[in-house]
């Protein structure tokens, strides 16, 4: 009688070479996977940037206030009344309007997609959050200042050639600089408003505070000037705002406001604002879930 006989064991040559050529091979792509970097990141926000419908009304209501206003009071004056002014002035009319299209731009670029959830898929796909809002921060920089020097510059070419005659005095480039030092100011209000943006989250919100943060601070510093004891904390409001600091920047100083701070001074201040809302803006966006 004989017991019951043990299963054959595999041999181990053929048929670990059999089991390894069966196993699926890695997927490769032929396609170049090259690594990420801000370039990439810039790249997918200037395409985002200029293919939005926002873009074209802010920046587009921008140029129609700066350069049409700008144009319709340079037909409105004289070449004598640029004997003190200078051949930049005509267009700080429109820009103190036309900043609101700057800062609106500002919170849309970031603010739009949280609301339509096309952030999820921003960081899906670029999961790094500081080089994303980096990218929106240089792409947003570099296209509002070039939008408002340039409307900047064709209201100032177009004075000095209608009234840069003998009767308008001397004019050099010093005030081209200073006009330039007022498109680098509005330029970081609509910084600060992407900052404000990222933060809230909120479109209607953030273009809230920033309207907020221009408009009120010459009805609330008029206001409490009338106050004998608040007096001195409306003269420093009424003498450090934004409007105050953009017609300073651009040579015309405003006698209500007395000894107004000079425009280092007031570029300064709103680059000090404005980093330490770009700061707090990458905390939360780094920090806080989508």
């Amino acid at each position: 009688m004989t017991g019951p006989k043990s299963p054959a064991r595999p041999t181990t040559g053929t048929s670990a070479a059999s089991s390894s050529d069966n196993r699926p091979k890695s997927y490769s792509s032929p396609l170049e996977t090259p690594r990420p970097h801000l370039g990439h990141a810039v790249a997918s926000e200037w395409t985002k940037m200029i293919s939005v419908r926002s873009t074209v009304w802010t920046l587009g209501s921008l140029v129609l206030l700066v350069v049409g206003i700008g144009v319709l009071a340079v037909a409105e004056t004289r070449a004598t009344d640029f004997q003190e002014v200078p051949l930049t002035a005509p267009a700080l009319f429109g820009l103190l309007v036309g900043q609101i299209s700057v800062m609106v731009l500002g919170v849309l670029t970031i603010s739009s997609e949280y609301g339509t959830g096309m952030i999820r898929t921003t960081f899906t796909a670029a999961p790094d959050r500081a080089r994303v809002l980096t990218a929106k921060y240089l792409v947003f920089a570099g296209v509002a200042f070039a939008a408002v020097a340039g409307s900047v510059a064709a209201v100032g070419l177009a004075s000095a050639i209608l009234r840069g005659g003998a009767g308008a005095g001397a004019h050099g480039g010093g005030e081209w600089a200073r006009a330039l030092a007022g498109c680098v100011y509005v330029t970081l209000l609509g910084v600060l408003a992407l900052a404000v943006g990222a933060m809230l989250r909120h479109s209607a919100g953030a273009i809230a505070v920033m309207l907020g943060l221009v408009t009120l601070p010459p009805v609330v510093g008029g206001m409490l000037s009338m106050w004998e004891t608040l007096a001195p904390l409306g003269s420093v409001i009424l003498r450090y705002n934004a409007p105050v600091a953009v017609m300073g920047l651009f040579g015309l100083p405003n006698a209500d406001t007395g000894n107004a701070p000079g425009s280092a001074l007031q570029l300064l201040l709103i680059a000090l604002v404005t980093g330490a809302a770009v700061a707090g803006s990458y905390a939360v966006v780094g920090r806080r879930d989508v």
